[in-house]
């Protein structure tokens, strides 16, 4: 039973058991004792390829950080020196760069997934707030790793982006000083940010931690949307779920350590690996692809945007209105408990909602490509109109759709839809 201490034969085993139950803990959180909902599809392996990857860019972090120098003089070179001397310096730093990407990716596929199924519908509201949590700590250490190797695109993009905050009325220009530990990028700047990018994974470890929590507390969502009506409904989480782990975990890793040994720069930029030069700017500064839609979205509000000039301009200026909107666009997911009203979760038996999903995707995928593109004509009023989209899928057609849309009846259980399954094949 869940909770039930494991009796061992071995006496080291048992004297440890005895004195710190750690064993029975597991056990009881991922073992044979874990009931899981008897349901769950691939989609679900998302979440542990999420832990999987956090812990390798957390090793891999901190061996880089034993030969990096954080300082403006010699952090390209101490970069240069962990890839040509240190030894397998350079699938160390590739595990750890691409492993953002990944980080990125599978975070990102995971977040869908729950939009799709439901899972943020009650009891699960502060799993899912603490999931958006997740991602919001994950950005800000993102964007300060990036500005580490002092490449050009690294120290462009920390200007442009620490010079949003600015826009903050009163409090703008002190905390753009204190970012930058003076009056410009630099050495300072640079200092802070390593320490906080080292500092941030423990923080979202412990957001993981607390988001795992909550996820036991009321046990996993499941395709079907449905609560777990009995033992039925369920099997042991070991060896069922970690076999099909370990399998998803194979396929992944394949795709991860492609990109690392056959197309290791394939997300990066190629001005990175030019030496930061504050008197040459860039062409064209652009972000992580991780960060573009988000990007997009802080673009899209200018002083000839319509929308802005008609609704925001007396309130805020475009560019204060753009840093809100950017906040608000990953800030509005965790709304999602309250604003769809449908009882049911899963979108498998909602239509329509599922066909304003596969948009609402489209749309965050149109941003994306939106972001990357240089801020000219007909990217900026495409860029617009994508956002204006994206808002109104949360605020109007989530919403609406979700109160008015006829909807399909669940199964009973998830045993009879199983056993239903069974029988038809």
């Amino acid at each position: 039973m869940s909770g039930s201490k494991i009796e061992f034969k071995n006496p080291v085993l048992k004297w440890v058991e005895y004195r710190l139950p750690i064993f029975s803990f597991i056990d009881s959180s991922v073992g044979s004792g874990y009931p899981t909902p008897r349901n769950l599809s691939y989609w679900w392996n998302f979440g542990s390829l999420a832990g999987i990857v956090l812990a390798i860019m957390v090793v891999t972090g901190i061996v880089l950080a034993m030969h990096y120098t954080p300082h403006v003089d010699y952090a390209f070179l101490s970069v240069e020196r962990i890839m040509r001397d240190v030894n397998y310096g350079w699938l160390i730093r590739y595990l750890h760069v691409n492993g953002g990407s990944m980080f990125f990716i599978v975070v990102y596929i995971h977040m869908f997934r729950g939009m799709f199924f439901g899972s943020y519908k009650e009891p699960r509201e502060l799993l899912w707030i603490i999931g958006v949590f997740i991602i919001l700590a994950m950005m800000a250490t993102a964007f300060m790793g990036y500005v580490l190797p002092w490449g050009q695109m690294s120290f462009w993009g920390a200007t442009v982006i620490t010079n949003l905050f600015s826009a903050v009325p009163f409090v703008g220009e002190g905390i753009v000083q204190w970012l930058w530990g003076g009056f410009s990028v630099d050495n300072p700047t640079l200092n802070r940010f390593f320490s906080l990018h080292y500092l941030l994974p423990f923080v979202i470890f412990a957001l993981v931690f607390v988001h795992l929590w909550a996820l036991h507390e009321h046990k996993s969502n499941n395709p079907l949307g449905i609560d777990i009506k009995g033992p039925q409904d369920t099997i042991p989480f070991h060896p069922y779920y970690t076999v099909k782990d370990l399998y998803g975990l194979g396929w992944f890793m394949m795709f991860y350590l492609f990109f690392v040994f056959f197309a290791p720069d394939f997300f990066g930029e190629p001005d990175n690996y030019i030496e930061a030069n504050p008197l040459v700017t860039p062409l064209h500064i652009v972000p992580e692809w991780y960060f573009l839609p988000f990007y997009a979205v802080l673009r899209a509000f200018t002083d000839e945007f319509w929308f802005f000039s008609w609704f925001m301009s007396w309130v805020m200026d475009a560019k204060l209105a753009g840093v809100v909107a950017m906040f608000a666009s990953v800030l509005i997911i965790a709304l999602l408990p309250w604003l769809d009203g449908n009882k049911v979760r899963s979108m498998r038996f909602r239509p329509l909602s599922w066909m304003f999903f596969l948009i609402f995707i489209a749309d965050c995928i149109l941003l994306g490509y939106i972001g990357a593109m240089t801020a000219e004509e007909p990217y900026v009023t495409i860029g617009q109109w994508a956002t204006l989209y994206y808002f109104a899928h949360f605020l109007v057609i989530v919403p609406l759709v979700s109160r008015l849309e006829k909807t399909g009846q669940p199964p009973e259980s998830i045993a009879a839809a199983v056993t239903k399954k069974t029988e038809e094949v």
